[in-house]
């Protein structure tokens, strides 16, 4: 694609993201990055919807990246996303292929749109412990108070994202961020959007296909492998909005 050297595609669950990508992919000799918070744990193939045979086009097997790349209930977060992120793009770019990011994850998707380095800020657990029983009101009050520079780009759509705006915005007033030399991205952006009952359809039926072909039995796998409910239970609410505990450990009816 002349002047761009990426391809991003987004969309909620069940809009078609994997297809168009893995079409693409084969038609411009494309390799595809995966945006998906979850996809980058081993063991978690059928709650995260893998579905890997899915990324074969005229029986052509099209390469993908950025899964299985991390032990289930291993740490990784928006920082770690963009390192693995632009190594691999660097690695598809010089194998002259063109990248495609594709995935549901906004925060990550965002995190390379905006390009800037705010997730290297260290998390400050005493300021968190501080501001954890304030209403979202307090919180934004309290991020005014900083000067705009401080606060660009911040986040006021949760009492989360308010502390960590808050968190980010007390470490600049006393440090500055060392700017990081990466690739320069022009990239084209599509978004999917699908008629919302056929997308419940759609999800409705991967919650069918995936509780039959194992799902309840995965995630009690990984709890007997030592994995924190914590860390297990996204991949059942992922699948289709499951509470996991109720559904492993609920007492057969008499």
């Amino acid at each position: 694609m002349p002047n761009h050297n990426l391809v991003i595609i987004l969309g909620p669950t069940a809009s078609g993201k994997t297809k168009l990508a893995v079409n693409m992919a084969e038609e411009l000799n494309g390799e595809i990055m995966s945006a998906d918070s979850r996809q980058v744990f081993k063991g978690m193939d059928i709650g995260t919807g893998k579905d890997l045979s899915e990324y074969n086009c005229n029986g052509k097997q099209i390469p993908y990246h950025l899964i299985d790349i991390r032990e289930a209930g291993e740490k990784y977060n928006v920082n770690s996303f963009k390192e693995d992120f632009y190594q691999v793009f660097t690695d598809i770019h010089n194998r002259d292929s063109l990248p495609i990011l594709c995935g549901g994850t906004g925060m990550y998707i965002h995190s390379i749109l905006q390009n800037h380095n705010l997730t290297s800020v260290p998390i400050n657990n005493e300021l968190r412990a501080k501001y954890e029983l304030y209403t979202k009101d307090n919180l934004q009050q309290i991020l005014d108070l900083y000067p705009q520079q401080l606060r660009e780009n911040a986040d006021y759509s949760s009492s989360k994202r308010l502390i960590r705006a808050i968190e980010i915005a007390e470490y600049l007033k006393h440090n500055v961020l060392i700017n990081i030399d990466r690739p320069t991205l022009n990239a084209v952006v599509i978004g999917l959007q699908s008629d919302v009952d056929l997308r419940r359809e759609r999800v409705l039926k991967r919650l069918d296909l995936r509780l039959n072909n194992g799902l309840i039995e995965e995630v009690k796998s990984l709890l007997k492998k030592g994995r924190r409910m914590s860390t297990v239970s996204p991949v059942a609410r992922i699948a289709g909005r499951i509470n996991s505990r109720e559904i492993l450990f609920r007492k057969p009816k008499s």
